[in-house]
C-alpha cells in the first residue's frame, strides 16, 4: 500500500504526528536507515519533500515522491512548494520533528525559523541518520523469492534512472579486451576444509568436527588479477610471497590464467595462508598463518623497480591492500608518481576486516572502495548518514569516485564529475542469501577497474560490477567469474 501524497494545505490531522524533511533525489540505504528510525518514533510518520525551484535536482518532485511512496514507509507526504519547513510545522503540528546530522552542524536560517515554531507548543526536534546495520534483517520478514524478486526490481530501476539498457551493458563487456591493468597487494591462499560434525567435546565445550577434504583458492590481489584477466582484459601482478610451498601454487594459477606474474619471493615471511573450517555451507572458524611487518628495504625496492618497469604500459593501478605490510608509504608514494607522470587511473581497496588500516591514505585516486566500517573507523565518525559520511571521505581524500560497500544492503556509487541525471546511485545486493561473500569485494572491484579504464562510465560499470558480485557470492572460495558468465547473468537480470 502506497503512502497518501497531499499538499500541503491538504493535509490531515495526523495524530501522534513525527515529520521528516529532505529533499529525496536519489533514495539510497541511508535514507531508508533515517525514514524507519522516524517511523518508529510515533503513530504516524509525514515527509515534508522540498519543491523543485530549490535546487536543481535529479528529479523532478513528482518522481521523488512516486520514489518514496514505493518505500511504503511513511504514512503521509506533504509537496512543498520550496523549503517551507516553518510552514509545514504550523500546519501539521508534529510532536517530533527529525532532521539528519547534518543539519545539527550547521542549521539554515529556515531550519532555525522551524525549530523555534516547533518550540512553541512543546514539540521535540531530534537528530538522527538512523540506525547504522553491517547485517540483514530482510529474510526475517520476507520469503527468499519474494527479496529476490523485490532486489531484481531495484537493480532495473537503478538501471533505468542512469539511462542503463541490457545492449549497451552487453556491449560493454565486449571492449574489455583492449585494457590491460597492473594490480599490486597482498597475495593469500584461502585453503577451504570441509568437515564433518561429530558432536560436542565430553571434556570441554567444543565442537568436533572430522576433516574431510581441502580445496586452495587464490585470493587477496591474485584473485582481483584473475577476475580481470577472465573478464578479457589482460593483467599483471605485483606482490610478495614466502620461500615456501604455498607461494608455488600462486604462480602455477598465475601461469595457468596467462597473468603477468611479477612475485618477489621474501624469506623473511610465509606467503599468507587462511585455513576455513566448513561444515555444509556453514564456516565454523578461520585460522590464518601471516606476518605483517613492513617489507625490507630490498624487497620494497625490487617492487618499486618492478612498478617502474610495468607502469608505462598499463592503464591503470590497482592496490589491492588487506595491510599486511606490501604497500609501504614509499610504494604508495611511487605509485601517485607514476600515476601522475604516466597519467594512469588508480583504484584503492584497502581491507580492514581484521586488521588496522586506514582508506584515508589513498589520496587523488580515481576510485576508492571502501565498506561503511572503513570509512566510519577512518574518519572516527559513528553518527553521519550515509550522504554526509561519503562527502567527507571524498573531501578527505580528494578522490574522483566512491565505491560505498554496504554489505547486505549493496552500495553506492559515487561519482563527483559525473555528466549522467545523478552523482550518485545506490545498487541492491542481488544475492539473497549468499554462500561465500568473502570474494564479493574483490569481484567488484575488478569490475570497477576494468570498466572505468576501457573509459566507460562510473554507473555502466556500477552495473556491472554488482552483477558481478551477485556471482561471486554463489560459490564457496574465489573462483574467476568470465565474460562469458558475466554476460549470461546480466541477460537473466534483465528478463
Amino acid at each position: 500500500m502506497k503512502s497518501k501524497v497531499y499538499k500541503l494545505n491538504q493535509v490531515p490531522n495526523y495524530e501522534d504526528c513525527v515529520l521528516a524533511y529532505g529533499h529525496f533525489s536519489t533514495i539510497h540505504p541511508g535514507h531508508i536507515r533515517y525514514l524507519r528510525q522516524a517511523k518508529a518514533k510515533g503513530k504516524n510518520l509525514v515527509i515534508a519533500l522540498i519543491g523543485d525551484n530549490q535546487k536543481k535536482y535529479s528529479f523532478n518532485q513528482s518522481e521523488r515522491s512516486e520514489g518514496l511512496e514505493l518505500l511504503d514507509i511513511a504514512d503521509g507526504i506533504v509537496l512543498l512548494n520550496g523549503n517551507e519547513l516553518n510552514e509545514a510545522i504550523k500546519i501539521i503540528k508534529p510532536i517530533i520533528l527529525i532532521l539528519g546530522n547534518e543539519f545539527e552542524n550547521e542549521p539554515s536560517p529556515e531550519i532555525l525559523k522551524a525549530i523555534k515554531e516547533l518550540k512553541s507548543y512543546g514539540g521535540n526536534i531530534q537528530f538522527h541518520a538512523g540506525d547504522t546495520q553491517y547485517s540483514g534483517l530482510d529474510l526475517l520478514s520476507y520469503s527468499e523469492k519474494e527479496l529476490g524478486m523485490e532486489k531484481r526490481k531495484q537493480f532495473k530501476e537503478a538501471c533505468l534512472r542512469q539511462s542503463l539498457e541490457l545492449n549497451s551493458l552487453i556491449s560493454s563487456i565486449k571492449e574489455w579486451d583492449e585494457t590491460r591493468l597492473l594490480v599490486i597487494g597482498d597475495t593469500i591462499i584461502d585453503q577451504y576444509s570441509a568437515c564433518e560434525a561429530l558432536g560436542m567435546s565430553a571434556e570441554a565445550p567444543v565442537v568436533v568436527v572430522r576433516e574431510l577434504e581441502s580445496k586452495n583458492f587464490i585470493g587477496g590481489a591474485a584473485i582481483v588479477a584473475s577476475h580481470i584477466r577472465a573478464l578479457g582484459a589482460k593483467c599483471e601482478l605485483i606482490s610478495v610471497v614466502g620461500n615456501d610451498d604455498t607461494s608455488e601454487i600462486v604462480r602455477q594459477k598465475l601461469l595457468e590464467r596467462d597473468i603477468g606474474d611479477s612475485l618477489i619471493e621474501d624469506s623473511s615471511r610465509p606467503t599468507t595462508f587462511k585455513k576455513r573450517y566448513v561444515v555444509g555451507n556453514q564456516k565454523l572458524f578461520r585460522v590464518s598463518k601471516l606476518e605483517d611487518h613492513n617489507l625490507d628495504k630490498d624487497i620494497e625496492l625490487k617492487v618499486i623497480n618492478r612498478l617502474k618497469k610495468l607502469a608505462p604500459i598499463v592503464d591503470g593501478i590497482i592496490i589491492s591492500d588487506f595491510v599486511y605490510g606490501v604497500i609501504t608509504d614509499k610504494i604508495l608514494h611511487v605509485i601517485q608518481d607514476l600515476s601522475k607522470k604516466y597519467n594512469l587511473l588508480l583504484f584503492g581497496d584497502l581491507q580492514c576486516s581484521s586488521q588496522v588500516g586506514f582508506i584515508t591514505k589513498f589520496k587523488n585516486f580515481s576510485l576508492i572502495c571502501p565498506n561503511e566500517r572503513e570509512v566510519r573507523v577512518a574518519l572516527q565518525d559513528k553518527e553521519s548518514g550515509l550522504e554526509e559520511l561519503s562527502r567527507k571521505i571524498l573531501k578527505n581524500t580528494k578522490s574522483e569516485k566512491l565505491l560505498l560497500k554496504l554489505g547486505p544492503e549493496g552500495f553506492i556509487a559515487y561519482d563527483t564529475k559525473s555528466k549522467g541525471k545523478s552523482y550518485n546511485q545506490p545498487f541492491p545486493a542481488l544475492s539473497v542469501n549468499p554462500l561465500d561473500v568473502a570474494g564479493a569485494g574483490d569481484s567488484l572491484l575488478a569490475v570497477m577497474a576494468t570498466g572505468l579504464s576501457s573509459k566507460q562510465s562510473m554507473m555502466t560499470s556500477a552495473a556491472l560490477g554488482c552483477c558481478m558480485a551477485s556471482l561471486a557470492v554463489e560459490t564457496m572460495g574465489n573462483t574467476p567469474i568470465t565474460a562469458k558468465a558475466l554476460t549470461n547473468h546480466v541477460n537473466d537480470l534483465f528478463k
